[in-house]
């Protein structure tokens, strides 16, 4: 078991969110490794979990994934217990289960396995304790990774960039949103939208976020992510923003995002 960082009291497991978006480009790895890094900077005990085989929330907070021995696909389909593979990281009660290029195959590996969407709710049970926050990474395709994910998770986090065609490609998540909620994981919830790219000097991205607040209503964060070149620099220095730049407006507004979530739990 990971040992715990402080005595504070628990009230049960981690809450597990699933940062989710078929869509490529949306700054989904970014939130998944901002919003930990910013939670973990309050305090919460985070466990951030890559399930995208490009790895980059793995190398968003400074693990190589080129030289890993072990990821989370050995967990997956293996007989490694996913103890052994979580890794801290420089961020503030932080730790990481990384990916690296051999997730890849997971997707036709799983089709033929047993339990195969329930894997990682599975391999994730032992650990659940130990973290007030499981976040995951979620591949941009709707495959059986993401089922894995979807049917593991209490909430699901969706980014959405402030550019045209924002909504496009929804209807399909949502679609698999409900089959999961049906047939596998009934507790199954849109736990937020968090806009993304948001870029104050046009007018298409405040039309875009009022469109985005009309169909998804409440769902929708208050927090908007700017579009910055130090948020966009970060993960090249294997950094999150929190550290990279601390007092720019992309950590500010992950910090505020941060706050949202804990308010909403």
């Amino acid at each position: 078991m990971v040992a715990r960082t402080n005595d504070r009291a628990r009230t049960g497991p981690a809450r597990v969110f699933a940062v989710v978006n078929q869509k490529g480009g949306v700054g989904k790895s970014t939130t998944a490794v901002n919003l930990s890094a910013a939670l973990g900077e309050a305090g919460q005990k985070i466990l951030l979990v890559d399930l995208d085989p490009q790895g980059n929330a793995t190398s968003g907070f400074g693990l190589n994934k080129n030289q890993r021995e072990l990821c989370v696909y050995d967990a997956l389909l293996g007989d490694t217990s996913i103890e052994t593979i979580i890794e801290p990281v420089e961020s503030p009660g932080v730790f990481v289960v990384p990916a690296t290029i051999q997730l890849a195959g997971a997707e036709i590996e799983l089709v033929s396995a047993m339990s195969r969407e329930t894997r990682l709710k599975t391999i994730m049970a032992p650990v659940l304790d130990d973290f007030d926050f499981v976040i995951i990474d979620c591949p941009p395709s709707l495959g059986l990774l993401t089922i894995n994910a979807l049917t593991t998770a209490d909430g699901l986090i969706i980014p959405i960039q402030c550019e045209y065609y924002a909504l496009e490609g929804l209807s399909k998540l949502l679609d698999s949103i409900r089959l999961v909620k049906t047939h596998l994981n009934p507790a199954l919830e849109v736990f937020g939208v968090v806009m993304t790219m948001f870029d104050s000097r046009t007018r298409l991205a405040g039309q875009v976020v009022d469109e985005v607040r009309d169909f998804f209503e409440t769902e929708v964060f208050a927090t908007l992510i700017p579009r910055t070149v130090r948020l966009s620099e970060a993960p090249s220095f294997g950094q999150p923003v929190t550290i990279y730049d601390p007092n720019g407006k992309g950590a500010i507004a992950y910090r505020s995002l941060a706050k949202e979530v804990m308010d909403r739990v």
